[in-house]
C-alpha cells in the first residue's frame, strides 16, 4: 500500500461543455499528459479516473467527464453518467469556454452544486484568446446570477494555474472524512490488539485496506500495536504486561474472539470501524434490528460496491445470506448487486445489506446510505449484521455508541 487509497483522497470533479478545455486543465493542473485531448468535441465519452497530488492539498482524485451539452440519444447517456459523479465529488471545477460563455448548461451545474451543498470553483479556461473587454463582460454577467468563486486560466500558456492550485489547496470539502478511523478512541502510548484472519479469501501476500488504515491510523496517534490471528489470540493477549486498550477483529472472526477477549476489554470489527469512518454508524446499527424482523419469503439486497473473485465461502454471497437464513427459519429471496449503482427495484426489499465500502469515498457511502434510507428501507453493512447475529452487538459498538440493544 505505497499510494494513498482511492476512498481517502478527495474526488475533484471537472465539469463543463464538450471543447470548454477539461482535459487540458487536468493536464495544466498535474503538470502531466495526463487526459486524452483532442479538438474533437467529445473525445472524453466516460467519467475517467486519476489519482494525482496537487499541493498545498495533498492526494486527490480527479475525474474528467463527458461535456454536459452532448447531443444525441448517447450524448444524452453521457451526460447522465457525467451528473452521477456528483454523488461521490467532494470539490467541483466547472470549466467555462468564456468564447461559449455562461448559459443554461452552466446554471444547472451550479444549481446542483447549491443543492447538494458542493464546494464550486468556476474556471474560465482559454484566458489567452480572449480580451480584456469581453473578459469583463462575461465576469458583468457572471456576478450578477451568484456568488461563487471564479478563475482565468489558460491550459496552453500556465496563466491561473498557480493560483488555482492555491485556493484549491484552500477549500475543506463538506462531509469528506472524520478526523481518523480509531485514534480518537486512543492516547499515546495505548496498545490496540488487531485479529487478522488468515484464510481463501485473504490477498495473498498482503493485508486488506482496513487493515493497513487501521495500523496506519494507530501509529500516527503514537500508539503500539500488535497484529494476530484468531487462534494465536489468547496468547498475544497474555503476552502483553497489561490489557490492551482495543480489540479490533475481522468480522468473521466475531464469535471466537469476542469469547477469548476479557469482558473488561472493548471489542470492535475493522468493518464497523469503517461503518462509522466513511459511512453513518447509527443508522447502521437502527438498520441491524431490521433483521429480527425478517420473515421467509422477505427480500433482502446485498450490495457491494466493488467486484472481486468469488471464493467458495465469500463473505457476502455466502455466509452472510446463509446466516440470515438461519436467523430467519427460512429461505429469503435475496439479490446481489456490485458496482456503483442501485438497481431500479429498491422499494422492494425489506433490507439492504451493504459491504464495507473501501473502495468507495465518504460522500459516495454516505449518499447509498440516505438513498436507502429516504426510502424507508432498513440497512446495515457486513460487520454490523456479524455482530447482531452472533449476539455480540452492544459489546462491538460499546466504544462508540449508547444503544437500546
Amino acid at each position: 500500500m505505497q499510494e494513498t487509497p482511492k476512498g481517502s483522497r478527495v474526488h475533484i470533479a471537472l465539469l463543463g461543455r464538450r471543447n470548454a478545455g477539461k482535459s487540458s486543465l487536468i493536464n495544466a493542473l498535474t503538470n502531466q499528459e495526463t487526459a486524452l485531448v483532442s479538438p474533437v468535441p467529445g473525445t472524453t465519452t466516460d467519467p475517467v479516473y486519476k489519482a494525482m497530488e496537487i499541493l498545498p492539498m495533498g492526494p486527490v482524485m480527479l475525474i474528467d467527464t463527458a461535456g454536459i451539452d452532448d447531443e444525441g440519444q448517447l450524448g444524452a447517456m453521457r451526460v447522465e453518467k457525467t451528473l452521477q459523479v456528483l454523488v461521490k465529488t467532494d470539490i467541483v471545477l466547472l470549466v467555462v469556454d468564456p468564447l461559449q460563455g455562461c448559459d443554461s448548461y452552466e446554471e444547472k451545474i451550479i444549481k446542483l452544486c447549491t443543492e447538494k451543498s458542493i464546494p464550486l470553483l468556476i474556471v474560465f479556461n482559454k484566458s489567452d484568446l480572449i480580451s480584456d473587454e469581453k473578459k469583463a463582460a462575461l465576469e458583468e454577467k457572471y456576478q450578477s446570477k451568484n456568488t461563487y468563486s471564479y478563475f482565468w486560466v489558460s491550459s496552453k500558456t500556465q496563466e491561473g494555474i498557480n493560483q488555482l492550485r492555491e485556493r484549491l489547496g484552500r477549500l475543506k470539502p463538506n462531509d469528506h472524512l472524520p478526523p481518523s478511523i480509531v485514534g480518537d478512541l486512543l492516547e499515546p502510548g495505548d496498545m490496540v490488539v488487531l485479529v487478522v484472519p488468515i484464510d481463501s479469501a485473504a490477498p495473498k501476500g498482503r493485508l486488506i485496506l482496513p487493515q493497513v488504515q487501521t495500523i496506519r491510523d494507530i501509529l500516527d496517534h503514537q500508539c503500539m500495536t500488535v497484529v494476530c490471528r484468531e487462534h494465536e489470540l489468547t496468547k498475544a493477549l497474555k503476552a502483553l504486561k497489561n490489557p490492551p486498550k482495543l480489540v479490533v477483529t475481522d468480522s468473521q472472526a466475531f464469535h471466537q474472539v469476542a469469547r477469548e477477549t476479557p469482558a473488561q476489554v472493548p471489542l470492535t470489527s475493522f468493518s464497523i470501524l469503517m461503518a462509522r469512518y466513511k459511512g453513518d454508524l447509527a443508522i447502521l446499527a437502527q438498520g441491524a434490528k431490521a433483521i429480527d424482523n425478517l420473515e421467509p419469503g422477505d427480500k433482502v439486497l446485498i450490495a457491494e460496491a466493488c467486484t472481486h473473485h468469488q471464493q467458495h465461502d465469500d463473505i457476502g454471497k455466502v455466509k452472510i445470506p446463509r446466516w440470515l437464513q438461519e436467523k430467519v427459519g427460512g429461505e429469503l429471496s435475496i439479490d446481489f448487486t456490485n458496482g456503483f449503482t442501485f438497481p431500479g427495484n429498491l422499494n422492494e426489499y425489506k433490507l439492504v445489506v451493504h459491504c464495507g465500502g473501501c473502495m468507495l469515498n465518504r460522500k459516495d457511502m454516505l449518499n447509498r446510505i440516505r438513498q436507502v434510507e429516504n426510502m424507508g428501507i432498513p440497512v446495515v453493512n457486513y460487520g454490523v449484521l456479524i455482530a447482531h447475529i452472533h449476539g455480540i452487538f452492544p459489546r462491538a459498538l460499546a466504544p462508540f455508541i449508547t444503544l437500546d440493544c
